[in-house]
């Protein structure tokens, strides 16, 4: 019986239109200034110092930094210190009212409705576990925190790899069995289906619905029936 839930954020509670129209965009503009006037504060100067080894770069060259994570943004890599940067950036722009996170409102209400019921909640996406935090606290929504027991991302592993979910399956303490993953990522739930938790594909934006042997096809949250999942 399914008694937790593990999601994706971007095109499962959220739109992808939100991420890349509003997010990405912030990110690239604000970015620059931002390193350049914090590179000497350890949360950064760490990210940095991850960057330049990542991609062979001497770690006092700032702009040539900066100029690797604006290339990194254009190409929408998953690389774990831009994402703990963009994650500060991000900060400034929720606490400065810029913007507000985007939820469907079917995964609002499902999600409430699930924390109200007893289920527990986590949150695995590629943006930083601090991104995470500030989507679901700066939410159309309201302040959504509350909902989730704990968050992971890219640090635990790649989504696309089965050994990833073995960690979060393990880091949550329940059998794979009882965890249900959400995602509009055939590939994530291919990976969390290999270590056996129940998965449903969220395909919102589709012309038609495409069936998957292995995976629960919805269109939303409300066509989730944790009920039928045993």
């Amino acid at each position: 019986m399914v008694n937790t839930i593990l999601t994706d954020i971007e095109g499962t509670t959220s739109s992808i239109h939100f991420v890349h129209e509003v997010l990405f965009p912030y990110a690239a503009k604000n970015l620059p200034e931002f390193v350049r006037g914090n590179h000497t504060k350890p949360e950064v100067s760490s990210a940095l110092q991850d960057v330049a080894a990542l991609a062979g770069i001497a770690a006092n060259d700032l702009e040539a930094l900066i100029a690797q994570l604006l290339h990194w943004i254009s190409d929408d890599k998953k690389v774990t210190p831009l994402k703990s940067l963009q994650g500060l950036v991000w900060e400034h722009g929720y606490r400065n009212g810029d913007y507000q996170a985007h939820i469907y409102a079917d995964a609002l209400d499902s999600l409430k409705a699930w924390h109200q019921q007893g289920l527990d909640l986590y949150v695995y996406s590629s943006g930083s576990v601090y991104a995470q935090k500030l989507f679901f606290e700066f939410n159309e929504g309201g302040d959504l925190s509350g909902l989730f027991k704990g968050y992971f991302d890219t640090v635990t592993g790649a989504k696309r790899e089965a050994e990833s979910y073995q960690k979060i399956q393990k880091a949550i303490g329940k059998p794979a069995s009882e965890i249900l993953f959400l995602s509009d990522i055939v590939e994530e739930l291919d990976a969390a289906a290999e270590v056996g938790m129940h998965t449903a594909w969220l395909q919102r934006d589709a012309a038609e619905m495409e069936y998957h042997p292995h995976h629960r096809c919805v269109r939303s949250f409300a066509d989730i029936e944790l009920s039928a999942l045993r």
